[in-house]
């Protein structure tokens, strides 16, 4: 069983140690959500439940279809990301919050998570909300103080509109101004350190909001010149190199964050063949037993990469399961989206995907939900 969330002494308070065990063997008792109790889940797990608490999809449209409602009920989705396109109102997206998690409930189904990317500047899904400023223009502000307390108004408005997941902070440290990501005005610093320092503090600033942060893009593409979402990317720099990208995570780990977003480029100084997101090299001995980071895995949005890489949505989220990656971001259409569970659903029953890992996965999904 999850042993109880153990609060950290001292100043970071927020930041929440979270054990788990391989295997489940009884209830998870789930927070309260929206004045009503979560139903435990289940002691022992359904395959159904094995790879649908794995998926965060796409959701068409403002308001949630029929059939979409239903994955959620029968646990075959264990989250949506939402984008611009969904929202309209502040009134009709806490309809839609609302609305998405009691479809969890009614079917007794752990927490469901709503994920958006609300990093500030020119990515900011909820044009209204926080944070005020960009990360470039804290950078040059240079406080932690001033990260902090933009990360901390932007988890509590998300929070207050039903949203559980912000997708930030981004944690890459550009090395030129020829990086995308410091193109698109996403990057806090040239410096890992201060990097490091700010995107820490505004993690710590999410989650006194009441958000879960996920940190991003891991083992860092500072490197990287060309979008992962729309090009097949493989950064060929040594260990020593992408050193300093690991500082954020090394910062942010010994603080316990509960959630780090996988990259989608491929490295060569630790694994040629696979990309991070799908890479046991990178998400299993870089990440869980060198840095010693314990909490939950997503990957980055599939369905770009996989299209630059000449593979479907589901064989990419295939790979990543059997790699081990706890969460899997599904950004196509819905249907790709139940092709993706179908997939992975066949795979498990017949045996190519480890129950063993299935069930870690589990856990430390449900651990974070519980959050």
């Amino acid at each position: 069983m999850t042993r109880p969330i153990r609060r950290l002494a001292g100043p970071r308070r927020s930041r929440r140690l979270r054990i788990v065990t391989p295997l489940l063997t009884a209830a998870l008792i789930l927070p309260i959500l929206g004045g009503a109790a979560v139903p435990a889940a289940a002691a022992t797990p359904t395959l159904t439940q094995l790879i649908g608490q794995k998926l965060i999809v796409r959701m068409d449209g403002t308001t949630p279809s029929s059939d979409l409602l239903g994955r959620i009920r029968r646990g075959e989705v264990g989250g949506v990301i939402l984008f611009g396109s969904n929202v309209t109102t502040k009134t009709a997206l806490i309809a839609l919050t609302k609305q998405l998690h009691a479809a969890a409930v009614a079917g007794g189904q752990p927490r469901f998570l709503i994920a958006v990317d609300q990093e500030g500047g020119s990515i900011k899904r909820i044009p209204w909300a926080p944070p005020t400023m960009s990360p470039p223009q804290m950078g040059a502000n240079g406080l932690a103080s001033t990260a902090k307390s933009q990360g901390q108004q932007t988890g509590t408005a998300l929070k207050a509109l039903g949203i559980d997941v912000d997708l930030a902070p981004v944690a890459d440290v550009p090395a030129s101004t020829s990086s995308f990501l410091y193109q698109q005005g996403r990057t806090w610093s040239f410096s890992a350190t201060k990097t490091a320092t700010l995107s820490d503090a505004f993690t710590t600033g999410l989650e006194l909001g009441g958000e879960i942060p996920a940190m991003k893009h891991f083992p860092g593409l500072g490197y990287a010149t060309l979008n992962t979402d729309t090009h097949m990317v493989s950064i060929r720099v040594s260990k020593t190199a992408l050193a300093p990208g690991l500082l954020p995570y090394r910062t942010a780990i010994s603080h316990h964050v509960p959630l780090i977003m996988l990259s989608n480029a491929t490295y060569s100084a630790y694994d040629p063949y696979a990309a991070a997101g799908w890479s046991p090299a990178i998400n299993s001995t870089l990440l869980r037993v060198t840095l010693g980071f314990r909490g939950v895995t997503i990957t980055d949005s599939l369905d770009g990469t996989a299209a630059a890489r000449g593979y479907t949505t589901a064989h990419i989220a295939e790979r990543a399961a059997k790699a081990g990656t706890d969460l899997l971001l599904i950004t196509g259409s819905e249907t790709t989206s139940r092709s993706v569970f179908a997939t992975l659903l066949t795979d498990a029953k017949a045996g190519r995907i480890s129950m063993t890992g299935l069930q870690a996965s589990y856990a430390r999904i449900l651990a974070l939900k519980g959050g």
